[in-house]
């Protein structure tokens, strides 16, 4: 059971991204828009573009996404970071 990554970056995270659709809509300064339709529902996600994104902010942006995607946060971690 994979653990959240502690040197993933923000660019590495939208691409992960890509498989619920989320799409780069805009980056502002370090900062990187998300938009996903997934769920027939828009959901935006604003994630930092930093290297690494610090655990604390990583770890809300994953609760964020799998509250929107109805699966709890481990089964998320699990699709996105199992090699």
């Amino acid at each position: 059971m994979p653990k959240i990554p502690r040197d993933i970056s923000g660019r590495e995270l939208a691409k992960l991204l890509n498989r619920y659709k989320y799409k780069i809509v805009r980056e502002t300064g370090s900062h990187i828009r998300l938009v996903s339709t997934y769920n027939q529902a828009e959901h935006r996600i604003t994630i930092p573009d930093h290297q690494p994104i610090k655990i604390g902010t990583l770890n809300n942006v994953l609760n964020d996404i799998a509250e929107y995607l109805k699966l709890s946060k481990q089964e998320l971690i699990n699709k996105l970071f199992d090699k």
